[in-house]
């Protein structure tokens, strides 16, 4: 499916770690080196032509993305990526003692750090959502742990360990109903499926550009008009402010007002090309094409012995995870990259997710609307010949 549009992929390479990073269309690379050749300048700093075209770029590029998640450009907050504008939040939150905090057992990282520092910050109190061994998450706990003391709950949509897909607008109205804010991490869904924050009422939604086929080095965090009112500035300089004085400073309105400095420029406008192809492409066609993928490869990895997969959520997102019960996963990663096979190996920044199912490493396959089933038959072939090498 539009293999052709990558020019990277005209290597002999299995690529199967877009959940990591997507690869970018050759229409992408053009946009970025077509604006630093023939158009580059700042925005909102000045009137000569070549500036203001920039800034007639930028500022399109915010309205394109904005619409593409069903937002308004005021609310679509430019920042360096997923992990960042949780960080904002998470900073800028008017959380108070004894405030709770609720994140689930299958968290990245970045979706656990930040609100510790927070936790710590504010001395409030962070409760984890339990999940089962399916890897579904536990719907009877969570809603045992929402109380009114549960003042913003964070989650990643689909987990980027195993896949596990959540039932995010359920578990948001959920906790509106005790008055707690969400956000939602959704770096493994926006280049999966389609996503409309005023369906879902999300408070906050969290997303990287490089992760929807986009340059690395921008991200986006969406946030209600109101709750965004409610978060105080996290960094001072140009372009968040109103007035400035040596006495004080008062703070320009949303977006801009948690954009300090100079701005990704050339990033925004190269993610809006990769919006703009997805859109072109249709999110619904790339959910049909990656779920037959992820289900002809489930069967296929199924059927394999000595590979345990890792989870058996209700709903998954295109990426499997599995472990080879006599291979450790770096040294049949290794084999599989001298194949030519890229797959993710390790603890994927999930380690508390990876010690629910009694490991430290594994290793996960990942997809893209470029991939097809011809990658799976030759991953699973070589994946075969490197269990019985290796084993």
């Amino acid at each position: 499916m539009h293999k052709e549009d990558f020019p990277i992929l005209r290597k002999p390479i299995i690529y199967l770690d877009s959940a990591a990073t997507t690869q970018k269309p050759q229409l992408v690379i053009d946009a970025i080196s077509n604006f630093y050749t023939h158009h580059y300048a700042t925005v909102h700093r000045a009137i000569y032509q070549l500036a203001a075209h920039s800034t007639f770029l930028y500022n399109e590029a915010r309205e394109s993305i904005a619409s593409f998640i069903h937002a308004l450009p005021s609310e679509t907050i430019f920042t360096r990526g997923t992990t960042e504008s949780i960080n904002l939040v998470a900073h800028s939150f008017p959380f108070e003692e004894g405030d709770e905090i609720l994140i689930s057992a299958l968290e990245h990282h970045s979706n656990i750090v930040p609100w510790q520092m927070a936790a710590k910050r504010h001395k409030a109190i962070l409760k984890v959502i339990p999940a089962l061994t399916s890897g579904d998450l536990d719907q009877i706990a969570y809603k045992n742990l929402l109380s009114p003391r549960t003042r913003l709950v964070a989650l990643g949509w689909i987990s980027n360990s195993i896949g596990a897909k959540h039932p995010i607008k359920e578990m948001i109205a959920l906790a509106h109903k005790q008055g707690s804010k969400v956000l939602i991490d959704a770096a493994q869904a926006v280049a999966h499926i389609p996503i409309n924050v005023k369906d879902l009422d999300a408070d906050f939604l969290a997303f990287s550009s490089h992760k929807c086929y986009g340059p690395t080095g921008i991200g986006v965090l969406y946030g209600k008009k109101e709750c965004l009112e409610d978060l105080h500035p996290w960094q001072g300089g140009g372009d968040m402010i109103d007035t400035v004085t040596f006495a004080t400073s008062t703070y320009t309105k949303a977006p801009l007002r948690f954009e300090a400095g100079t701005p990704m420029i050339a990033e925004a406008i190269g993610f809006k090309t990769a919006i703009d192809y997805l859109s072109t492409i249709g999110l619904s066609s790339i959910q049909k094409h990656e779920e037959a993928l992820t289900a002809y490869c489930l069967e296929k990895l199924s059927k394999i012995p000595g590979i345990r997969l890792i989870g058996a959520p209700k709903e998954r997102g295109s990426l499997i995870s599995f472990i080879p019960e006599k291979a450790h996963p770096l040294d049949l990663a290794s084999w599989l990259d001298l194949k030519g096979v890229c797959l993710r190996s390790g603890h994927l920044c999930a380690q508390p997710a990876l010690k629910l199912f009694d490991c430290t490493s594994l290793l996960r396959i990942s997809f893209g609307l470029y991939n097809n089933l011809e990658d799976i038959d030759a991953f699973i072939f070589y994946l075969q010949e490197g269990l019985q090498k290796i084993t």
